[in-house]
């Protein structure tokens, strides 16, 4: 599979952001839309609770995944959303350092949002993406 997305800094932005602003994704492009990722053991059951940064490492976990199985991997993903159940912002770093981590060079434009509640039982953490690929 062919890689073609371009990631956009700005030199007019603020550099303190862990990730680019923008990507783009060449003509023909097949786009993946991923539902959240969840941090659930395949029985169904919330693994890591109460641990931020453990169900961060699950949610990615699955997230590889559910990318492998549409023809995709980490550096095909465009753009993430990352939802922590959380009033606290260290609770947000926590879990944003695990996924930002785990995408290494590859800092696609993210958002990292503090909510209310998730859907499973002691559920903390929850990753949203879209992936591009080109098919050979």
């Amino acid at each position: 599979m062919a890689r073609g997305i371009t990631l956009i800094r700005s030199s007019a932005l603020s550099d303190v952001a862990e990730y680019a602003y923008a990507a783009t994704v060449p003509p023909g492009a097949r786009l993946i839309f991923l539902a959240g990722s969840c941090p659930l053991n395949a029985d169904g059951s919330t693994a890591a609770i109460g641990d931020y940064p453990g169900q961060a490492a699950k949610a990615v976990e699955n997230l590889r995944i559910a990318l492998s199985e549409a023809g995709a991997a980490l550096p095909d993903v465009i753009s993430t959303r990352v939802l922590v159940a959380s009033a606290s912002q260290a609770d947000l770093v926590a879990a944003w350092e695990v996924v930002r981590d785990a995408f290494g060079d590859h800092d696609v434009p993210s958002t990292l949002l503090g909510v209310t509640v998730l859907g499973y039982d002691d559920q903390l953490v929850e990753i949203e993406a879209v992936a591009a690929v080109v098919d050979s």
